[in-house]
């Protein structure tokens, strides 16, 4: 169904498909998530600037599956900035909107001039899908490679999936008269499913001999798609980050000889899933020996969201399997235990 009302476009990811050459994409634009993420943390801006990159890419590849919880993609390095993770929660209902998070671990002394992702150094890039209880995740890896976290993405898609992909990230600081800086990103994603895929013998022609969209395609579906590339190559950042251009806009710009035909758009917001439930099933694999070395001299355990910035106390009695009272400070007897 396409979409023709105008509808607000920050914080949404587009769905569309090129009806000439059978490519399939999304458009994302974060805007007030990408500001809530950030601004839980101290971030130099060159970190900002991968975490942005990272939550943009989670919005973009979340929805690419039938996903019934969680998507999480993760890069690690051994560089300066040595953990970005972001996870995408599938929408609870129809009507409702996806949530995002996001945050990074980094060495501010090990910061330096470079761009920000050769601040992270050798390591991987990884996806993680998790369709909740009774089932069994799904794990993803391939190196980091190509130089940008974009071609990352490519490449673990190409190598992974046999899916070729490509994806155009921009983000930035915006500065709009009469408001305060804040933090945008834009990005396209596009992919194609081959009719009869390439599977090269001894590796593909991609970096350290990982597999490429070159060595899957062949004849038409080359030409297309290489021809949705160049077309892709023109975009500017400004377009990308908005507001000025729409996601429409931009489809009609980049693709109006591709027939580009756009579907619902879905809305996407800033979200956590801890719980102090959660911490306490965390912790509960350890025993009171262990919850003791984690008890600070006020006489409490404490736990702070990496994500979203929740601090939460906890009476070291009530933690672990081990625990002597629960949640509300009533002592638990044997059968509780058991229970548990």
């Amino acid at each position: 169904m396409n979409k023709i009302n105008q509808i607000a476009w920050d914080d949404t990811i587009l769905p569309f498909q090129l009806d000439r050459s059978d490519i399939r994409g999304r458009v994302v634009r974060l805007d007030g998530v990408l500001d809530h993420v950030l601004s839980r943390h101290d971030y130099p801006p060159v970190v900002s600037a991968l975490v942005a990159e990272v939550a943009l890419l989670t919005a973009l590849i979340g929805p690419t599956i039938k996903l019934r919880w969680k998507l999480s993609l993760q890069v690690r390095g051994n560089g300066a900035v040595r953990t970005i993770a972001a996870d995408y929660f599938a929408p609870e209902t129809d009507d409702a909107p996806a949530r995002i998070r996001a945050w990074a671990s980094f060495d501010p002394e090990r910061l330096d001039g470079r761009t920000p992702f050769e601040q992270i150094g050798e390591g991987y890039f990884a996806i993680l899908i998790d369709q909740g209880s009774g089932s069994t995740p799904y794990q993803g890896i391939t190196p980091l490679a190509g130089g940008s976290l974009a071609a990352c993405a490519q490449a673990y898609f190409a190598q992974s999936e046999q899916l070729p992909s490509r994806f155009q990230l921009s983000s930035g600081l915006s500065h709009v008269a009469g408001e305060g800086p804040h933090w945008r990103a834009g990005g396209v994603m596009l992919q194609t499913l081959p009719a009869q895929p390439m599977m090269p013998a001894e590796g593909g022609t991609g970096e350290g001999g990982l597999i490429a969209a070159a060595d899957i395609l062949q004849g038409a579906e080359s030409e297309d798609w290489n021809r949705a590339n160049i077309l892709l190559d023109t975009v500017e950042t400004l377009e990308l980050i908005g507001p000025t251009v729409g996601p429409t806009d931009l489809l009609l710009r980049l693709f109006h000889e591709e027939a580009p035909r756009v579907f619902e758009a879905q809305r996407v917001e800033f979200g956590c899933s801890c719980t102090a439930d959660r911490v306490r099933n965390t912790l509960s694999i350890y025993s009171a020996k262990d919850i003791a070395h984690m008890t600070t001299e006020a006489g409490i355990v404490t736990a702070d969201c990496q994500f979203c910035g929740a601090h939460y106390e906890f009476d070291p009695r009530s933690l672990g399997f081990e625990a002597t009272i629960d949640a509300e400070g009533q002592p638990l007897d044997s059968s509780d235990k058991a229970a548990e």
